[in-house]
């Protein structure tokens, strides 16, 4: 693993963005690539939407690149993207702030994380690594609504801040583009990348009776608190990525002021009016949901 803690010393730019260090890059490291997405690659087809698929494919993620298979170069790939939908990566040291998140997102440039996880964290590692961000992010960026949700939302943000309301935000963006599910012929398939890059949420979040699964409802997902240290105890189910682009279009500003009024409501609350898909057991030794830390 390339530590994050050992190349403090990386020049950054103003906006936290880096030249992609691949000299970095140990065969750990790529070896480390390799088993990741070996492994999701057993598990997402018949359980991936098909526009996270085709992304992948789009990218040639799979052939990766020069060396073999291993870390992916990010130039290679924002070229491709940049074709596709007119989006780039840019490496970054891990989280930046916010408005440096929402800055880039409302330019097109998706911040990716540029160091991998080591191998005794392969199943867990709780901050975003770029396994996490290329592999769980990018493929679907190559949908153009998607991507233009993705940008709104990043223009979404840097209003949300001015407001005061970037909690409301960030719960959107926690239960769709890191955790949604969506609905197809076929049956509920994911499109969140917290799920895509994870070997057990991947089979948890259609397999398990645990957890809820509600119809997407912009309001209601603005006020669930969520977890971060575990699988998620309610997942919410869109239709389309139109409808999804179609829901958050409108001025939130009223959206925010009229939920001040609204009690925030628990992860795994069910409450009345929900569209209830499946309501989940929520058996905690399926969850991992013993530790009792508080939602978020």
């Amino acid at each position: 693993m390339v530590a994050l803690e050992r190349h403090a010393d990386l020049p950054l730019r103003p906006d936290y963005t880096l030249d992609q260090p691949r000299h970095l890059y140990s065969a750990e490291d790529h070896a480390v690539w390799r088993l990741l997405f070996q492994r999701q690659a057993r598990l997402l087809p018949g359980r991936a939407c098909g526009e996270f698929l085709a992304g992948l494919r789009g990218l040639g993620v799979a052939a990766a690149h020069d060396d073999g298979g291993g870390v992916p170069d990010f130039e290679r790939l924002s070229d491709l993207l940049d074709r596709a939908t007119g989006w780039r990566i840019v490496a970054v040291p891990g989280l930046v702030p916010d408005e440096v998140f929402f800055g880039h997102l409302a330019e097109r440039r998706f911040p990716a994380t540029w160091w991998l996880r080591r191998r005794d964290q392969i199943d867990y590692l709780q901050e975003p690594d770029v396994f996490h961000d290329i592999y769980g992010h990018v493929p679907l960026l190559m949908n153009p609504v998607f991507a233009d949700y993705m940008q709104a939302y990043g223009r979404g943000g840097l209003k949300a801040m001015r407001l005061n309301a970037l909690h409301r935000l960030a719960r959107l963006y926690w239960y769709t583009v890191e955790f949604g599910l969506i609905e197809t012929p076929e049956g509920l398939r994911i499109y969140g990348s917290g799920i895509l890059s994870s070997k057990g949420e991947s089979v948890f979040c259609l397999e398990s009776a645990a957890p809820n699964r509600l119809r997407f409802d912009l309001r209601r997902i603005m006020r669930t608190k969520y977890r971060i240290d575990t699988y998620q105890k309610t997942y919410f189910v869109i239709r389309s990525f139109a409808e999804l682009f179609e829901a958050t279009r409108p001025d939130f500003a009223p959206i925010y002021a009229a939920l001040e009024a609204e009690p925030d409501l628990g992860a795994a609350d069910v409450i009345e009016g929900d569209a209830v898909i499946a309501r989940g057991t929520l058996d905690a030794r399926e969850g991992g949901w013993e530790s009792g830390r508080a939602d978020v």
